[in-house]
């Protein structure tokens, strides 16, 4: 007997792989956002909050657009391995840097491999997002210029 909750999955085009891995690059800021707010500065508590929320946010509807295109999208990993040591504010700010320019990387992809212009829509606004929470997030490191000249490129 089959189990009427689960769907036909489709194989993924370039544009539902692109959401895909957009997808993990959002379960990995989420997960991010629980150390750099167990190790930043108290006064950042709101900042935190509002960027983890905006990456829960943009998860969901990443899930709900994959799940549209009968796309089952795939359960977080129970934890990740972060890319260096966060053992204070510092660190835990330089961790925020990352996860948000990891995210502008999987937007990027989004926009570049989208064949919809919805789907190019929510990668523009997505990035664009990012961006700015990665300007605000490198202006508290200092560092000059705080921002890039396109977000989410390789940069040389």
């Amino acid at each position: 007997m089959s189990d009427p909750r689960r769907r036909q999955q489709t194989q993924p085009g370039p544009e539902q792989q692109a959401l895909l891995d957009a997808l993990a690059a959002e379960n990995a800021a989420v997960y991010a956002y629980g150390i750099v707010g167990a190790f930043s500065n108290p006064d950042r508590g709101d900042m935190i909050a509002a960027a983890s929320a905006a990456h829960r946010a943009r998860r969901d509807a990443t899930i709900d657009a994959l799940s549209a295109a009968s796309i089952v999208a795939p359960e977080p990993p129970a934890g990740y391995t972060v890319p260096f040591p966060v053992t204070d504010p510092t660190t835990a700010v330089q961790l925020a840097v990352q996860a948000e320019s990891d995210t502008a990387v999987a937007w990027r992809s989004v926009i570049e491999r989208s064949q919809s212009d919805h789907t190019r829509g929510t990668g523009i606004d997505a990035l664009t997002e990012t961006a700015l929470r990665l300007a605000d997030w490198r202006t508290i490191l200092g560092t000059t210029p705080p921002t890039v000249p396109f977000p989410g490129a390789p940069q040389k």
